[in-house]
Order: structure tokens, then C-alpha cells, then sequence
């Protein structure tokens, strides 16, 4: 599996060569059961979880396939990760989810 991390570099480890930036994207759709308990969560407090869920769903969905995108490139990890949420269509029924970050070779220091 690929090392993914949101620092610049890899302790123990020195970059030996960059293959580039990679992505990871996913647009999943919003339950319409989740938004009816979740408007109701926001009027009365707590927590959504089904939200949540599907945002954590998304977020591993997105780190993975920038993953798989890295390993094609013969990358051993990837630096510098950023995840952006965004949230799409008239009625903000969809959420996308960007997982981005530069593929690198790695060797381990001397």
C-alpha cells in the first residue's frame, strides 16, 4: 500500500524522484432519509451521523483511488495531501470529495 501523508517528506526517508501530482475524486450522492434527519438535527441539536458517515466514506474512497493513481506511476508514497470538500447540484444533493497530493519515490536515508 501506498504511504500517504500530509507532511512534505517521510522521516527515515529521502525523496529520491517526483512522478507528479495525483488525484483521488469521488461525487456521492445525499440519502434523501439522511437530509430529513438531519434537518430535524439542526433544529433540535446533535449530531448527523449519516452524514458523517458518508463524508468519512467519501474521504477513504477519494485517499484510495489517489493511491491506486500513484501506484500506476511506480510511486512508493505520497506527500503533501490535501483534502477538499465541496458540495455540488442545485439543491447541494451532492457531495464531492478531492484527496490530491504529489507522487514520490523514496530510499532510505544512509
Amino acid at each position: 500500500m501506498i504511504l500517504v501523508t500530509t507532511t512534505p517528506s517521510v522521516d527515515g526517508y529521502v525523496i529520491t524522484n517526483y512522478q507528479g501530482i495525483v488525484f483521488g475524486e469521488v461525487v456521492a450522492g445525499v440519502n434523501m432519509f439522511r437530509d430529513i434527519g438531519a434537518s430535524l438535527r439542526n433544529v433540535f441539536g446533535g449530531r448527523s451521523q449519516g452524514y458523517e458517515e458518508e463524508l468519512t466514506n467519501a474521504r477513504n474512497e477519494a485517499i484510495a483511488e489517489m493511491q491506486q493513481r500513484a501506484e500506476a506511476m511506480g510511486a512508493h508514497a505520497v506527500v503533501g495531501v490535501d483534502i477538499d470538500y465541496e458540495v455540488l447540484g442545485a439543491d447541494g444533493s451532492m457531495l464531492m470529495v478531492t484527496a490530491s497530493g504529489t507522487a514520490v519515490q523514496l530510499a532510505r536515508k544512509g
